[in-house]
């Protein structure tokens, strides 16, 4: 699940970290009652960590990448749960959140077949009456420009809705924000 150095950059940047708490999960979150429990798939360089983890009581941060994960454990470990693991094999126990959200990440997961398990992951991990929200950028210009040489397997809102119920959730919504740049999906675990 590669990424270029200028996508690297970016991901790392303050700039980034302040579109992540200013526009990105404010919209992503908009009315989801996270609850106390909450596991973040994908935090990459921390951006949307460092913002859930002033909003929950408890986080935990999955990484697939092992030297971001060791990072992110530098910077977090006292205020999260880091781990190292694949979001399409979690290493976790059924029934242990109370949500499981991802940004703009799952274009990372190289197939629909993984994305498809990821889903079912986030399913079998929550809690009854759980949520799974998150978002996901849009192919733009500026955005495949952006992901040359990177994995970029983007998650279009035609047909994500029925991929989520196949996972087991009830409820999806998926929607695109006003310019169409990025969708926004939340499904709750009956």
């Amino acid at each position: 699940m590669s990424m270029n150095k200028a996508h690297r950059t970016l991901c790392s940047s303050r700039k980034w970290a302040r579109l992540a708490e200013q526009r990105i999960l404010p919209w992503a979150l908009e009315g989801v009652e996270l609850g106390e429990d909450v596991l973040e798939l994908g935090p990459g360089y921390g951006a949307n960590l460092r913002v859930l983890v002033e909003r929950v009581p408890q986080l935990t941060a999955l990484e697939i990448d092992g030297a971001t994960a060791r990072r992110l454990e530098r910077d977090w470990g006292g205020r999260a749960r880091i781990l190292h693991g694949d979001a399409s094999a979690m290493p976790l126990p059924d029934g242990g959140f109370s949500a499981v959200v991802c940004f703009t990440m799952l274009h990372h997961v190289p197939t629909s077949t993984l994305q498809d398990r990821l889903l079912a992951e986030a399913f079998r991990v929550l809690r009854p009456g759980g949520v799974f929200a998150g978002s996901d950028s849009q192919p733009t210009l500026p955005f495949r420009l952006l992901h040359l040489g990177d994995t970029m397997n983007v998650v279009g809102p035609e047909g994500f809705r029925a991929r989520l119920t196949a996972a087991g959730f009830d409820d999806a919504v998926v929607d695109r924000d006003r310019r169409g740049h990025s969708i926004r999906f939340r499904a709750r675990k009956r």
